[in-house]
């Protein structure tokens, strides 16, 4: 890929290689730097192609993931890493950090402004030659990727510029979204009231950004988004999955009931797991592999 004019999104990054792809700087549209990486789908023994020692991999129509973290992740953070790995097996996998987070710019907004940089990332994987794309986000990730397939998803396409304007060549082809919010403000939970007092108390902003290395927006939001349970019948006809524990400590279980209850039932699918906590941190490996399958299957019905 070419880098050059920022006004151009094919040409406004700027590579780097890595042992697992390659890694670039995206541009969002409002004109924030953000990291993102490439891993290739690692073939089993029948793999359809053999790993390449190409810095940039060759076009490709075949399936990608795009993983979008929760908030304090990035993508270096090792679950991410984990879950970038275990998806890897079922197609190719491009992870990214939010505004904030990492070592992409600007700072966060907590899901806000978020859905410009898993835009970006979209718009990236396909660039890159993919034809099918699914988005999966975790908890603030999972809000985000609900948002934005609402928002640039098909039906966005086909009816022009979003309420903001958005671009709506972005489409996801399915979207999963694991241990999201259905509602903005939440305080319910102990976690979830530590978690508001480090987003809006400069103390607790400056505990943000030394401790998580995560760097805050002091000022909030200035129009309300579009909520999670507001943007999920939106996203039909593609394919929604939801996945969330019975054992989650931030989000209980009505979450998930809200947002299964706003779906459209012909393209949604609930799964409420027995055992399982929050997000990519406590999402073991045949939970992952389970929602790499069920990608696999729906999203190449869309292609």
């Amino acid at each position: 890929m070419a880098c050059g004019p920022e006004g151009d999104f094919a040409r406004s990054c700027v590579p780097s290689i890595t042992t697992s792809g390659h890694r670039v700087t995206l541009l969002t549209d409002d004109g924030v730097r953000i990291e993102a990486a490439h891993t290739p789908r690692i073939p089993g023994p029948e793999g359809p192609y053999a790993p390449s020692r190409a810095p940039f991999p060759a076009p490709s129509a075949d399936l990608a993931v795009v993983l979008a973290h929760g908030f304090s992740g990035s993508l270096e953070r090792p679950a991410l890493r984990r879950t970038a790995a275990a998806l890897s097996q079922h197609a190719d996998v491009i992870t990214f950090s939010f505004r904030g987070h990492g070592g992409s710019g600007g700072r966060s907004t907590v899901g806000d402004r978020e859905i410009h940089d898993l835009t970006a990332a979209v718009r990236w994987a396909r660039s890159l030659g993919h034809r099918t794309i699914a988005t999966v986000g975790f908890s603030m990730g999972g809000s985000v990727v609900l948002r934005q397939a609402a928002l640039h998803g098909r039906r966005a396409a086909v009816a022009g510029p979003g309420e903001h304007g958005e671009r709506t060549d972005a489409w996801p082809d399915a979207v999963v979204a694991v241990s999201a919010p259905a509602r903005w403000y939440y305080r319910g939970t102990a976690p979830m009231r530590r978690l508001h007092w480090v987003v809006t108390r400069p103390t607790g902003r400056l505990v943000s950004r030394l401790g998580l290395r995560t760097r805050i927006h002091p000022e909030e939001w200035a129009a309300i988004p579009l909520s999670p349970t507001e943007a999920v019948p939106l996203i039909a006809p593609t394919p929604l999955l939801l996945v969330h524990g019975d054992r989650d400590p931030y989000f209980p279980v009505d979450h998930p009931r809200m947002l299964w209850a706003a779906a459209d039932p012909a393209t949604a699918e609930l799964w409420l797991e027995p055992g399982f906590g929050h997000a990519e941190n406590a999402a073991g490996p045949e939970l992952l592999d389970r929602i790499g399958r069920w990608i696999a299957r729906r999203a190449r019905r869309t292609d």
